[in-house]
């Protein structure tokens, strides 16, 4: 029984941890100012229902120059007036158990900080999860640029 209970909370705490999470291509959560990167968004569907849209807002001064295709998304650009990418949505569908890996390049700000990634998860339930800071349940992906 105590290793039923102990498999069963490993699997909870596995699913509390899982959220949305922006890396660089190699996995890491540091990178250096200025420095050309590829990044990959990583979404979990954390529902029994299917994700349907994900939407990345750009940190400030990150600026994305293109992004991998993706088979089954559509994707959508948002840009500043001067041309930057200020915010990506991705259109399709993950299952419910799947994950889905989303490629960008990008060069980083040139000075050191922390680059704050809010995520918008909308399922197709028509229900929203904010990977935005906005609770404790729901933190941003962060990156530290050194």
């Amino acid at each position: 029984m105590r290793r039923v209970l102990s498999l069963t909370a490993a699997v909870l705490a596995s699913f509390a941890l899982a959220h949305a999470t922006v890396k660089t291509e190699t996995g890491a959560s540091e990178t250096l100012a200025g420095k050309s990167e590829t990044y990959r968004l990583q979404v979990p569907t954390e529902k029994p229902v299917a994700t349907t849209e994900i939407r990345l807002v750009v940190p400030a001064g990150l600026k994305i120059s293109r992004f991998m295709p993706v088979s089954g998304f559509v994707r959508t650009v948002e840009r500043d007036a001067s041309g930057n990418v200020t915010a990506v949505t991705w259109r399709g569908r993950v299952a419910p158990e799947e994950f889905m890996r989303f490629y960008f390049q990008a060069t980083n700000p040139a000075d050191t900080g922390t680059l704050a990634w809010k995520v918008y998860q909308k399922y197709a339930d028509g229900s929203v999860v904010a990977w935005d800071d906005s609770s404790t349940e729901t933190p941003a992906s962060k990156i530290s640029v050194k």
